[in-house]
């Protein structure tokens, strides 16, 4: 029996403020990276986790300015806190999934299963139970937008092949990029729900020609350009991709 988690989420603070917000009791083969972003005039929270506890009101930060959330892409272990925030962006391609998310469609399904938790989020919980709340987009983005916080400026990529409507964020002021889970330093997924593999290596050579000099992803640690570089051309040789989720699980669950 898995015990009661007395907190769910930790921050860490990165630095030209920018902080990183973990589902602690989340496996980490699993647990996405939510960017919160410090702006003059509001912050950026990109992406909200797995919705098992409330957000928002469990991060101190979240609650002392206005936030624009903005979802990466509509996948179940990034949008389970969307509802929580008024202002939520995304990708119009994926608007039906927000507005009408279910195991399916947010490619839950094919994952909850192995020892995904390592607490519970509250007292008699089940995975079974798990579903995601309905958070309609209440503006889109698209490539070339740009996002203004008074004080910083992040440009908008449409970056498809992981899902139709994946997005990626970068300041060239500071050569950050926010990649979602378009890349990020472990095995990528080329084959979930509505991927498509070609556009997805086209996405990656888009990233590759930005002058980018730190990644924070969606997954795993931040690195740098170099990294980038190595990701991209492995998976372009035929490494560093998830073949089959089930085989993958399996190998997560301990004996």
């Amino acid at each position: 029996m898995l015990p009661i988690a007395d907190h769910w989420y930790e921050i860490e603070h990165m630095g030209s403020g920018i902080s990183r917000i973990l589902e602690t009791h989340v496996a980490s083969w699993m647990r996405c990276n939510m960017w919160l972003i410090q702006g003059r005039d509001r912050d950026l929270l990109i992406d909200s986790g797995m919705g098992l506890r409330p957000l928002k009101v469990e991060i101190p930060k979240l609650r002392e300015r206005p936030v624009t959330a903005i979802c990466s892409h509509c996948h179940f272990d990034h949008i389970g806190c969307s509802h929580e925030f008024a202002t939520r962006l995304g990708h119009s391609s994926e608007a039906t999934v927000h507005a009408s998310p279910d195991l399916d469609n947010t490619c839950a399904r094919a994952w909850i299963a192995g020892e995904l938790l390592t607490a519970l989020p509250y007292e008699g919980y089940s995975l079974s139970q798990y579903r995601i709340k309905p958070a309609p987009l209440t503006g889109f983005l698209d490539d070339g937008d740009v996002i203004d916080l008074g004080d910083r400026i992040f440009n908008v990529f449409h970056l498809p092949g992981h899902s139709p409507g994946s997005i990626a964020l970068y300041e060239k002021s500071t050569r950050i990029l926010f990649s979602g889970d378009v890349v990020y330093d472990g095995l990528l997924i080329d084959n979930a729900w509505r991927s498509d593999p070609q556009a997805y290596r086209e996405s990656l050579h888009r990233l590759c020609e930005l002058p980018v000099e730190t990644v924070h992803p969606g997954h795993e640690q931040s690195f740098g350009r170099d990294r980038l570089l190595q990701l991209t051309n492995t998976y372009m040789k035929g490494g560093m991709r998830i073949a089959d989720v089930g085989s993958f699980l399996k190998e997560r669950v301990a004996p």
